[in-house]
């Protein structure tokens, strides 16, 4: 067993029990009502942060963050000055570059090998793109180009080359689409788009 192991595994053991509970809240305001109140919104900032990073547990995560600094509470105390509150999310960095480096790798699926019945949808289709007329080509190529941002960025300069609402963009292609589908429909049923 690695040394990290052995750490994490040590860090695993230890569970929170009341007397940490007790110290931690102390830290964090000497009324235990005004305590209460912040270890609340600071678990709820915790899981949002790792919510926000696209962590799988943020939950887990938030409260193994709490645990570990509960662990270590009376070290603390005694010598850190500030917002608990930062001292908590300098803790939950390390927790999350800890899941980042414990999650294998992201294997991507394989590609879809073609198909007979692929290549002929993609023919009709490409037929059915032709049909079309050139504004309507030219739109509908353009509005389903890019990806992700970028894609929204596109659709934002041919709205405005259009001189038309976004929506009323979004409503065009709509249509398009819908006759498209219509074509290679009844192109793959084999029948002339």
């Amino acid at each position: 067993m690695s040394s990290d192991e052995k750490t994490l595994t040590k860090r695993r053991e230890w569970a929170l029990n009341q007397e940490a509970f007790d110290s931690l809240l102390l830290w964090l305001d000497g009324e235990r009502e005004n305590a209460g109140r912040l270890y609340e919104d600071i678990r709820r900032r915790l899981i949002k942060l790792f919510v926000c990073r696209g962590c799988a547990a943020p939950e887990e995560l938030a409260d193994e963050t709490i645990n570990r600094v509960a662990k270590r509470v009376d070290e603390i105390a005694q010598t850190y000055v500030g917002d608990p509150a930062l001292y908590f999310c300098g803790v939950a960095n390390k927790v999350h570059l800890e899941t980042l480096r414990r999650r294998p790798p992201v294997v991507p699926p394989p590609v879809p090998e073609r198909s007979e019945e692929s290549e002929r949808e993609l023919i009709c289709l490409e037929k059915c793109i032709e049909i079309l007329s050139s504004t309507n080509r030219n739109l509908v190529i353009q509005y389903y180009q890019e990806e992700k941002q970028a894609r929204i960025k596109q659709r934002q300069r041919l709205a405005e080359q259009l001189g038309i609402p976004l929506n009323a963009l979004r409503i065009r292609a709509h249509r398009i689409r819908a006759v498209l589908k219509d074509c290679v429909r009844q192109c793959l049923l084999g029948q002339e788009p």
